[in-house]
């Protein structure tokens, strides 16, 4: 049966996800270039006044990831991100037509709020269509948007500042994902059975498949119970700890870069590139052994640790030996990279379809506030040491705990029970008929 599950799923809806959680990224991610650009210097935007605005951003998108998950399982992920798209390409646009600092805070909010259901959002979405097998694989396609769009978008973002300003580069890179939400309306379909591209047989196929994966899993009443396992606290923790290891790997390779030897502008240029192009081969070789092995902590707490190894002998090595530093960063960006699809494959396998959307979001709200706080807690150490020792030991510190967290939480977490062929069957053509 698995060997004629519908294929055409993987040319017709990966693409679509990968480029609509591109277009995400970009839309958050460019603000940066922007402020870089001229953004800060013509609003008279302090320091104390972007860290504000990057908080805003992450408390919109901490807050609302869990009701986007609700609304993507129980209404529709195909209206949601349909709406999303409108959003927050409107609003990244519009943070080319500011004026003021007030209307720019107030933007940045609300698109951490528009931004917030796209992640919890899509990872729904892929689990109703892509089974236990395939979903590894599945979700590292969409994050591959991150590292991927990391590739293009400095390129892209600097042509348009240097040729338009930056006020254009946020209006022109706003409009894709206005024009896309159209695309992906056309493309996709929140359930199998809505698919006018499938035959009768695949659709029940597949149907056939993925309620035998929700028989074999323990009934879970709600989200309080779902939040008060153990399970979903431990993984909330953990990858709150490992979003601080990558803002680490994020904040060090700008300071590697700087210390390349003797090296021309172009050069130096792509170097940056380098430990994402390894991150975007080791991401899609991890799920692909995952899937086929059907294990996920084996691919997550290795990666996690071989990083914080690598990330810190980076930084203790330091620039003195560059290449030898460099290499290590490498290594270190495409170990954390590289669980992401196995990871966030762990909770439609645990916790049933009524409550996995909600934990994944909780999850992922968790990275988001890891993120943020650890920014804060970097920046605290160094002041108060006057140096950098401190905040690397801290973020490889906290790569390693996420490492051994991994183990415990999914430590035969991932048993499914045997169904029985016949109620399966029953189930699926039951929901086909529906």
């Amino acid at each position: 049966m698995k060997g004629t599950l519908a294929k055409s799923r993987w040319y017709r809806l990966i693409p679509v996800v990968f480029i609509t959680y591109s277009l995400a990224y970009l839309d958050r991610a460019n603000y940066g270039f922007g402020a870089a650009g001229g953004l800060a210097e013509d609003l008279n935007i302090s320091a104390a006044t972007s860290s504000l605005l990057g908080s805003l951003f992450f408390l919109g998108y901490f807050l609302f990831q869990i009701p986007g998950a609700h609304y993507a399982e129980k209404k529709s992920a195909k209206k949601l991100i349909f709406w999303s798209l409108i959003l927050w390409g409107g609003l990244a646009s519009a943070t080319g037509l500011v004026s003021n600092i007030h209307w720019l805070m107030v933007i940045r909010f609300l698109l951490g709020v528009v931004e917030s259901a796209v992640m919890p959002a899509m990872l729904v979405f892929l689990s109703h269509w892509f089974t236990k097998e395939e979903r590894s694989r599945a979700n590292t396609f969409l994050i591959l948007g991150n590292p991927v769009t990391v590739l293009w978008m400095s390129i892209v973002s600097g042509y348009l500042i240097e040729s338009f300003g930056w006020r254009w580069m946020f209006v022109i890179e706003g409009v894709p994902a206005i024009i896309w939400a159209f695309i992906w309306w056309k493309l996709v379909e929140d359930e199998p059975k809505m698919a006018k591209w499938l035959t009768g047989e695949e659709k029940e196929q597949l149907q056939k498949q993925l309620e035998q994966e929700q028989r074999g899993l323990k009934p879970v009443k709600n989200y309080r119970e779902a939040f008060r396992s153990k399970i979903v606290i431990l993984l909330s923790l953990q990858y709150a700890l490992w979003s601080i290891g990558v803002y680490g790997f994020v904040m060090w390779l700008p300071s590697i870069i700087k210390a390349a030897p003797h090296m021309d502008i172009v050069t130096t240029g792509w170097l940056p590139s380098v430990p994402y192009i390894f991150a975007v081969i080791f991401m899609i070789v991890s799920s692909y052994f995952s899937d086929k092995t059907l294990n996920r902590s084996g691919f997550v707490w290795p990666s996690l640790l071989i990083g914080a190894i690598a990330f810190y002998a980076s930084y203790a090595i330091g620039t003195n030996h560059f290449w030898i530093s460099f290499i290590l960063l490498v290594v270190a960006g495409a170990a954390m990279y590289a669980p992401y699809g196995p990871f966030f494959a762990i909770i439609p396998e645990i916790l049933p379809r009524n409550v996995a959307g909600g934990a994944m979001a909780l999850i992922n709200s968790m990275g988001a506030l890891g993120s943020f706080a650890g920014s804060y807690v970097v920046g605290y150490l160094n002041g108060a040491t006057g140096g950098f020792g401190a905040s690397y030991i801290f973020m490889a510190a906290s790569l390693l705990l996420a490492s051994w967290l991994t183990i415990i939480a999914v430590k035969g977490g991932n048993k499914q029970k045997k169904v029985p062929d016949e109620w399966v069957a029953h189930q699926a053509q039951k929901s086909i008929g529906n």
